[in-house]
């Protein structure tokens, strides 16, 4: 499907929808997919994210208070989910490629059958290193997402990641690229992360999508300081609405969002994990609400866990 993220946004004539889902682990088909898209589907989105994983060690605590690593969970092929959901559902699938934990090569089988398959819109980040054990960290893969960049404009002008040239007839992908509101856990400071930006930008990214954030005000001031900057792509919001009372503490420490005290004074109230699910709801709601008003292009809604939620706030938005 040959059109742009950036083509969908400027057509459309309000605040346009789209949401990010996960590949369901081994075992399960396609329909577990399908079901949450389903939900949502009613709100016209305008393209799906798929999520890219490398595989997963499974640790259990065992009785005696220590931790065993059990087995390793798998997930179907981020190309495969691509493929299905862009031919059922007519609409943009955009696979994520990351970094980390995949060669150089790989990453370019990928592009390979998302060309053949007809997916030509990525989200390219550079991936959690975190969760990956010392056998996992290829040593010929891209260590940054400018590094995954590269590659994909060397493969867009035909140029291999062995550095041979082969044929091409089109240049056939087009990408947007993460950035943080509340700056990159390992950045020294906001105007470095809005430095590699523009440098992004200026490398062919067509548009940036947020980390998650529930203090509307610092998106606005992170978009302020972006133009500023020269950085004139659209930036857009991404939006995760809260479902477990843990995660008043566990986003954070995860996602380094921080949580307005309005929305945590809420959440504390809370005793049982429905309550701060509805809390989450009516956040999310004022927060889109705000962010349309405010002529954003797009929302971007994280839907782990969520698509229920992402489905009642975009009944009262949409």
């Amino acid at each position: 499907m040959k059109v742009r993220v950036t083509d969908l946004i400027n057509k459309s004539n309000k605040t346009a929808f789209s949401f990010e889902i996960l590949p369901p682990l081994k075992g399960n088909d396609i329909q577990k997919v399908y079901k949450i898209i389903d939900k949502l589907v009613e709100f016209d989105p305008q393209y799906i994210n798929i999520t890219t994983h490398h595989s997963e060690y499974i640790y259990k605590e065992m009785p005696d208070g220590t931790i065993l690593k059990t087995n390793i969970r798998k997930r179907p092929g981020t190309v495969a989910v691509a493929a299905a959901i862009q031919n059922k559902y007519n609409t943009v699938a955009i696979p994520h490629l990351i970094c980390k934990g995949f060669t150089r090569a790989e990453t370019e089988y990928a592009l390979i059958d998302l060309n053949f398959l007809g997916v030509y819109n990525l989200l390219l980040l550079r991936g959690d290193a975190n969760k990956l054990q010392p056998d996992q960290m290829k040593g010929d893969g891209n260590n940054y997402a400018t590094d995954l960049q590269k590659q994909v404009n060397d493969f867009n002008t035909g140029i291999s990641e062995d550095g041979t040239v082969f044929e091409k007839f089109e240049t056939p992908f087009s990408y947007g690229m993460a950035c943080y509101p509340e700056k990159h856990e390992e950045a020294p400071n906001i105007e470095s992360d809005i430095r590699y930006m523009k440098m992004k930008q200026d490398n062919g990214a067509e548009y940036f999508v947020t980390q998650m954030f529930f203090d509307n005000s610092k998106y606005f001031s992170f978009v302020d300081r972006c133009r500023a900057e020269g950085i004139t792509v659209p930036i857009i919001p991404g939006v995760k609405p809260i479902v477990l009372k843990n995660q008043l503490n566990v986003l954070p420490k995860i996602f380094r969002s921080d949580i307005p005290e309005e929305l945590a004074s809420e959440l504390r109230k809370c005793k049982t994990d429905p309550e701060a699910r509805e809390i989450g709801i009516e956040w999310g709601i004022k927060q889109c609400k705000e962010l349309m008003q405010h002529g954003v292009p797009s929302i971007h809604f994280y839907s782990l866990m969520a698509s229920e939620s992402i489905r009642r706030i975009a009944k009262e938005v949409y």
